[in-house]
């Protein structure tokens, strides 16, 4: 690895990126975009940024999309833009609350963040920093009681508070909606496909490791046998015979004599770009990330296009 790869994939602290001047401490009172455009103003002003109000409208624009209120009282908008060297980030803090999104919890801290639009990830990063204190439903309370910037600046000064080298698998996974085991008949995998307008469900054995992945379009080739594909003339065929067999036999057929053990995955830890490389390499739709063997979660190719390229 070059002397530049390594330095690049080098932690570097969340408080890298912004320092006690970043930080407006005790904002009572604000609804959300008042206090947006304060703290923009504020950044803008210390940083000599030009622009606020293409900055300001991105970032309202972002939120109004998409809402960045995480259940621990945490709101992290943002935007992607042109023109920034490097990302910007500014802190607000509110012991009261502010209502930041309609049905979400009250904010307590708020992240601003300016990221530039040739850095996917960034914003990926940013939570993986900000993972440990958002695993405690009250820290968001306990800052946004301190009294200065300095105090806030200290408790993100933290050795544990810090960017990972680069995004990961578990950053952008999701949690798989649903799992068969290998022990299930195709019934119940129908039934899935069915009811769960699913194409392909994951299948862990009785340990919980992943086994396979079972499919409609496997289903279809169970039901279509190969030599059916080549027929030109299935007009003796009008009434379904080839699903007849398996209708018959879908409770007692189980998904362990069915199921692909063939499937894009990668481990939790890997880069995020393995999973590009395994969803472009079978041409597949899905990655399922694995922990060891365990399913951990999974990635869809849309959610992965949004995170690398607009989140």
């Amino acid at each position: 690895m070059s002397k530049a790869a390594a330095q690049q994939r080098e932690s570097r602290a969340l408080t890298s990126f912004f320092g006690a001047e970043d930080i407006m401490v005790q904002q009572e009172g604000f609804q959300r975009n008042a206090l947006l455009r304060n703290l923009l103003e504020h950044l803008a002003d210390n940083h000599g940024l030009r622009n606020v109000d293409a900055y300001y409208n991105a970032v309202v624009r972002r939120e109004n999309a998409m809402g960045t209120v995480l259940a621990s009282g945490i709101a992290i908008p943002h935007a992607r833009l042109e023109g920034l060297s490097q990302p910007y980030v500014a802190i607000a803090t509110s012991e009261g609350g502010i209502a930041f999104e309609e049905g979400a919890p009250l904010t307590h801290l708020v992240f601003v963040v300016l990221i530039p639009r040739d850095q996917p990830g960034f914003y990926l990063q940013i939570l993986r920093a900000l993972s440990s204190i958002m695993r405690n439903k009250d820290a968001a309370r306990t800052v946004s009681r301190l009294k200065t910037a300095g105090e806030v600046m200290r408790f993100f000064g933290r050795g544990d508070m810090v960017l990972p080298g680069y995004v990961c698998a578990a950053d952008i996974m999701c949690d798989a909606p649903t799992v068969l085991r290998d022990s299930d008949s195709l019934k119940t995998a129908i039934d899935c496909f069915i009811s769960k307008d699913l194409s392909e469900v994951p299948v862990v054995d009785g340990d919980g490791d992943m086994v396979g992945v079972v499919s409609a379009r496997a289903l279809m080739r169970v039901c279509l046998p190969e030599y059916l594909l080549w027929m030109d003339d299935l007009s003796a065929m009008v009434n379904f015979e080839p699903f007849a067999g398996v209708l018959r036999n879908e409770q007692n057929t189980w998904l362990s004599d069915i199921l692909s053990g063939e499937y894009p995955a990668v481990q939790v830890g890997a880069p995020a770009i393995s999973v590009a490389a395994e969803l472009a390499r079978r041409d597949a739709s899905r990655c399922y990330v694995l922990n060891g063997g365990k399913l951990a979660g999974i990635i869809d190719l849309p959610v992965f296009l949004n995170k690398i390229f607009r989140e």
